[in-house]
């Protein structure tokens, strides 16, 4: 080819990739995939910054809680009516504003929380006509509440609608007459909104405690909490105080020949309250290791009727060696005392792991790798395909070692209330219990 030729041949093919460069969108970002199913080419701690709201430390929430991270890009799901969208899932179309029960009083669009109302509209809620064709004693005829009275007296008509006073922007005064001041949900001495949730002007307890118990929380300003009143083991039954008391605005009002803060002493006992629970403790932080009732220095275990838990200080918990199908030691062991002593041929804390491994290291460590090519998370090492977590780090847990049991919920301080197994975040519970921490005793009899 001649040099002339060669020159127009370049010219022409440099032309034609810039018009195929100018109509990529100036938003385009190569992928961070090398293909379809393939790893990320991102670290994870890279991942997950890239799906975290600016600001937030690491640990903090991607994707606003809204959606998962894949590969630093946030890929958004639906866990309740109405749509999430932006870059970081950040936006939520079903939080504007309402008027009447309608989004935007049906005068506006809904955008990421706010509402951008119609030409001729204004207001939160694009509730305000711009131009009113009303006569004052029609307008104010339709901004009186049952009582007749314009706005409930907590705001002013505007072309019969209700705009409420909210000089502090705080919104605490509001509804369709202004009828509903949550102002009155104020503690006068520490001037915070009640416990539980505002309900316009009242007081709910209902979200106070997640375990579902709201029914103990009660109160102008759900200022009382009767779980204060349980003792540990009060959860197998509706006992209050150790059943020795009445509980009186989380506060324990003894029965005569009891004392303590529960109740939980009988004044016939030569103990000194510290020297019973002392005895009750043994090597354990909590006494009767929480899994037990302490009387003048003597633990009583429970689950009543459960033989699983038993010892001096209730210390054994044959549950431990169950895993979440209910198999003690994985069928290659027995249990002693909560710990499980494996068969030969066999170890791990459920004597889960073979000794004798009939893959390669290769076929092994494929199966031991997270999405970012690091062997068990860098938490663990890889045996026959199943990743062995750090000893160290007690709360590492998982398939990939890539859970953290801190992340599981308390109560009484015990993880899952010692009443369930820690999996990925979340308490499953053994059989008999319920609740987020497996707090909740069903009363299941046991053989």
């Amino acid at each position: 080819m001649r040099p002339a030729a060669i020159r127009n041949f370049l010219l022409l093919a440099s032309s034609l990739l810039f018009a195929g460069l100018s109509a990529v969108p100036q938003s385009f970002s190569p992928s961070l995939r090398i293909g379809p199913g393939t790893a990320c080419r991102l670290s994870r701690a890279e991942s997950e910054r890239r799906c975290r709201a600016p600001g937030q430390p690491p640990g903090g929430a991607l994707c606003h809680g809204r959606g998962r991270c894949d590969c630093g890009v946030c890929i958004c799901h639906v866990s309740e009516p109405g749509v999430f969208f932006g870059p970081l899932c950040e936006c939520h179309e079903w939080v504007c504003e309402t008027y009447d029960g309608s989004t935007c009083a049906g005068h506006g669009k809904c955008d990421c929380g706010k509402c951008k109302c119609d030409e001729g509209w204004f207001g939160d809620a694009c509730q305000y006509p711009a131009h009113c064709d009303l006569t004052k004693k029609k307008s104010n005829q339709m901004c009186k509440n049952s009582q007749d009275v314009i706005c409930s007296n907590a705001g002013t008509c505007h072309c019969g609608r209700c705009k409420c006073d909210n000089p502090d922007g705080n919104g605490l005064v509001y509804g369709k007459f202004c009828e509903c001041d949550d102002r009155e949900c104020i503690d006068d001495e520490t001037e915070e909104i009640c416990g539980g949730t505002c309900v316009c002007g009242e007081c709910s307890c209902h979200d106070v405690d997640p375990t579902g118990d709201w029914g103990d929380i009660h109160g102008d300003t759900c200022e009382c909490d009767e779980r204060d009143c349980r003792a540990v083991y009060d959860r197998y039954s509706d006992d209050f105080c150790s059943g020795h008391g009445q509980c009186n605005c989380g506060r324990c009002d003894c029965k005569v020949g009891w004392y303590g803060k529960k109740c939980e002493h009988p004044r016939s006992c030569p103990l000194s309250v510290e020297e019973s629970i002392r005895r009750c403790q043994g090597s354990s932080d909590l006494p009767c290791s929480g899994r037990g009732k302490c009387e003048c220095g003597k633990c009583t275990c429970y689950p009543p009727g459960d033989p699983r838990v038993y010892g001096k200080t209730c210390e054994c918990d044959g549950r431990r060696c169950e895993g979440l199908d209910g198999m003690v030691c994985g069928g290659h062991g027995t249990c002693s005392c909560g710990r499980c002593v494996c068969d030969r041929g066999w170890f791990g804390t459920l004597c889960q792991h073979p000794r004798k491994c009939n893959m390669t290291e290769e076929q092994s460590k494929s199966l031991c790798e997270s999405a970012d090519g690091i062997l068990c998370s860098g938490k663990g090492s890889c045996h026959c395909g199943k990743c062995i977590c750090s000893a160290e780090e007690w709360y590492i847990s998982g398939e990939l070692c890539d859970c953290d049991d801190r992340d599981c919920d308390k109560h009484d301080g015990l993880i899952c209330t010692g009443n369930g197994i820690c999996s990925c975040g979340n308490c499953e519970c053994w059989r008999g219990w319920n609740g987020n921490a497996c707090e909740i005793w069903l009363g299941t009899d046991y053989p």
